[in-house]
């Protein structure tokens, strides 16, 4: 679903309900108002329970349309197939000059793994000049980018997502689905 299909959408008598499947600190930062936040790996973990408070009228999104899309393939296996995907995602929505809330500005895991990959391969390649070998370390980052291209996953993504920057204290994934279920109808 575009942007402008989902602002038409949002403005009717009978709006979508938004499920934004980003991190919690992602979701802090910026999102759609009135979007519930239900992070994919929460998402997955709770499949089954959200697909009994959902229904076919909910838009997945996240920042590019990447884990919506990822969402909506673990919603359909608990019997919720064909949820439409916000089309580019947050950004996209950005880009129209739609409403955002705004909270604590953070840096978005694809900038952070930029900085960590880059750092690692520069470190690696400045090393190997005093230490014979220490270019493998480019070697691996470069292998696993290359991975996380052909699988379209990334672990460090992942494991920069845990880090304690990237959590926010207040999510609750409990209190997440009973927001969401109380929003039902």
């Amino acid at each position: 679903m575009e942007a402008e299909e989902l602002r038409a959408r949002l403005d009717s008598a009978n709006p979508p309900r938004l499920l934004d499947v980003r991190s919690p600190a992602e979701f802090e930062a910026a999102h759609i108002p009135g979007s519930h936040n239900v992070p994919l790996d929460t998402l997955r973990e709770h499949c089954e329970e959200l697909a009994t408070y959902l229904d076919d009228d909910v838009v997945l999104v996240c920042r590019s349309g990447q884990r919506a899309g990822r969402a909506g393939e673990a919603l359909a296996g608990a019997g919720l197939p064909g949820l439409p995907v916000l089309t580019g995602g947050v950004s996209a929505w950005e880009r129209t000059g739609a409403p955002v809330n705004r909270g604590r500005e953070r840096w978005d895991i694809e900038r952070q793994v930029r900085l960590v990959a880059g750092s690692l391969v520069l470190t690696g390649a400045v090393t190997s000049f005093l230490v014979p070998g220490a270019q493998l370390l480019s070697a691996f980052v470069g292998g696993g980018l290359a991975v996380a291209a052909i699988t379209n996953t990334c672990a460090m993504g992942v494991l920069l997502s845990r880090m304690p920057w990237n959590r926010t204290p207040s999510f609750n994934p409990r209190e997440a689905i009973t927001r969401l279920a109380g929003d039902n109808g």
